[in-house]
């Protein structure tokens, strides 16, 4: 069996089990939603976008960069769980290439993904977001967003590769939180002070959220510069980031097998 094949079949496997166990995919929208309501309505009327604008539409696709980050804490659970109650060796045992676990797994997490995004989308719609532009730029905008989820889940496999059993989630909790944070995905980086929005510009989640809202056609929260530039960098971030945490992966796994 060929690894792509493999990896298919273990993709079905994992959408099974979410057929059966819709839980935690659930949740996971669920808990992207309430922040979106969280920040959009409740703190939203204090919150004053950079160059003027809605803060819904400017919150919107930021929100839909962050939900594609936080799937970095399901893959990297799973995997530690695969490999602590010893799924993954049963895996090793048949003859399929060593890749084929990871590629099911991120394979049934990007249709997850796309399916998320699906129903935020449509949820932003419903509470007043609006597209400002065509759909080719609307999807060109949701496809930076997947790359992002792409190269998050390759970190997350590492984490779970690398850190079996409970640490591996609490890894993930310290590592997102604080970068999803630290970015432009809920407020704009020109109102924090000088150093801090510095760092945030840096950060991959604000040149995924700066990029979606310039093709979305939505405020960008940014009046020093064109956000249009941040599209290159919504490019090469997901790129850079799998280019590493791919064979970071790879080696993680041989390591498990030793």
């Amino acid at each position: 069996m060929t690894t792509l094949r493999a990896g298919w079949v273990i993709t079905q496997r994992d959408l099974a089990h979410w057929v059966r166990e819709p839980w935690t995919p659930i949740f996971g929208l669920l808990f992207t939603a309430m922040l979106l309501l969280v920040f959009g309505f409740l703190f939203g009327g204090a919150i004053t976008v950079p160059g003027g604008g809605d803060y819904i539409d400017f919150l919107l696709p930021g929100m839909l960069a962050l939900s594609m980050m936080f799937g970095v804490e399901t893959t990297a659970t799973a995997m530690a769980t695969d490999a602590r109650r010893g799924i993954t060796d049963r895996f090793r045992s048949l003859p399929i290439g060593s890749a084929s676990v990871a590629l099911g797994r991120v394979g049934a997490d990007m249709v997850n993904s796309v399916a998320e995004l699906f129903m935020l989308i449509v949820g932003g719609l419903l509470i007043g977001w609006e597209i400002g532009n065509g759909p080719a730029s609307a999807a060109l905008a949701v496809l930076l967003l997947l790359m992002l989820r792409f190269a998050m889940l390759w970190i997350g496999i590492f984490i779970g590769l690398s850190f079996r059993g409970a640490g591996a989630t609490t890894a993930v909790q310290v590592l997102v939180w604080p970068i999803g944070f630290l970015s432009s995905a809920i407020v704009s980086a020109e109102t924090m002070p000088a150093w801090l929005g510095a760092v945030a510009e840096w950060n991959p989640l604000s040149a995924t959220a700066s990029a979606t809202r310039h093709l979305f056609g939505n405020p960008s929260g940014v009046t020093e510069v064109s956000a249009a530039g941040a599209v290159w960098p919504a490019v090469i971030w997901p790129v850079v980031l799998t280019a590493i945490f791919v064979p970071l992966s790879a080696r993680a796994y041989r390591r498990l097998r030793a």
